[in-house]
């Protein structure tokens, strides 16, 4: 999970300057390394409770971004939205499904991730055992972030197209032309 917080920290333009400028978190004997790690850290366990809650932290923006509206975000701004009571009923039942199924995954997506650093911390890293568990932590992340983007989806059909153009216009400003 700690690459997705380097990626995610990047693309939320959270990185340090020590850590965007050497591609990679750290730099050996520079004084600012310790708080830039620790600045990190601190966006990882920060990731890791977000996930553990079953909220998104950024894994469904490509939907969100482009008119597919999250469930969260819409019950959050369901009065300027003008959500009716049916509308609103269904994306709180939308919402709490995903939060469910997205909880479930991340708890596997962390103990993924606990056997790749298991086997880092145990001496016991190889190619294959690497391999291996790179692939179930990716694949498990693969399920959480999924979780969310269908959510989108069925938020989407939720709401009217003015509804949708509304909630574009007041989340990510006007729309860009080509």
């Amino acid at each position: 999970m700690r690459g997705v917080v380097l990626v995610t920290a990047i693309a939320l333009g959270i990185a340090t300057p020590a850590f965007a400028q050497s591609g990679h978190g750290h730099q050996h004997g520079d004084r600012d390394a310790t708080p830039a790690h620790q600045r990190v850290e601190a966006c990882q366990r920060e990731f890791d409770q977000v996930i553990a809650d079953g909220r998104g932290f950024g894994l469904a923006f490509p939907a969100d971004q482009n008119g597919y509206p999250g469930p969260l975000h819409v019950l959050e701004l369901k009065d300027r939205l003008q959500l009716t009571s049916e509308q609103e009923a269904r994306m709180r039942a939308l919402f709490e499904t995903m939060l469910g199924d997205a909880r479930q995954r991340a708890t596997r997506l962390a103990a993924a991730e606990d056997r790749l650093r298991r086997i880092f911390a145990d001496g016991a890293a190889d190619p294959a055992a690497v391999r291996t568990a790179v692939a179930e932590a990716e694949t498990a992340r693969a399920d959480v972030r999924l979780v969310h983007l269908l959510a989108h989806l069925q938020a989407r059909d939720v709401l009217t197209d003015a509804q949708r153009r509304a909630y574009q216009q007041i989340r990510w400003g006007p729309a860009k032309h080509p």
